[in-house]
């Protein structure tokens, strides 16, 4: 029993998993500014364009059955708005740190000792051998 409880400890405080509970939380709370953005500001911008914030009145009526493709509009515009926002916001804080300028991302195989390296490295870090960088 006593292993099993070191075993879960080692576990649930190790590097990788403190790391993905810090990115899960900063994110969670990156997607509620990110809506607030959308649905607080955008969302009023472009009902004061069009004149309304959304389209969920918009209904379709066949043989009694209510098709409410307004709502659907609606989380649509909503979608399209929200990835919107945040590819301007990614693209603001590459920018801002510099990571667009950064090499290639990844990783490969040495050709010589077989160990991972950069994809854009020229030279082994294990073995000290050249290697071809891969750049596209």
């Amino acid at each position: 029993m006593r292993t099993l409880l070191v075993s879960f400890k080692n576990f649930a405080f190790s590097g990788s998993l403190v790391d993905l509970a810090v990115g899960v939380a900063i994110g969670a709370a990156f997607a509620t500014v990110v809506e607030s953005l959308v649905g607080d500001v955008i969302l009023p911008l472009v009902a004061a364009i069009f004149g309304a914030p959304n389209f969920d009145a918009l209904v379709l009526t066949v043989n009694g059955a209510q098709i409410r493709y307004g709502a659907f509009l609606t989380a649509f515009v909503s979608f399209l708005l929200l990835a919107f926002t945040i590819m301007l916001l990614v693209q603001a804080i590459r920018r801002a740190t510099g990571r667009e300028a950064a090499g290639a991302q990844g990783s490969r195989e040495c050709d010589h000792c077989k160990s991972f390296i950069p994809v854009d490295a020229s030279v082994c870090m294990f073995c000290t051998r050249d290697v071809e960088p891969i750049v596209s």
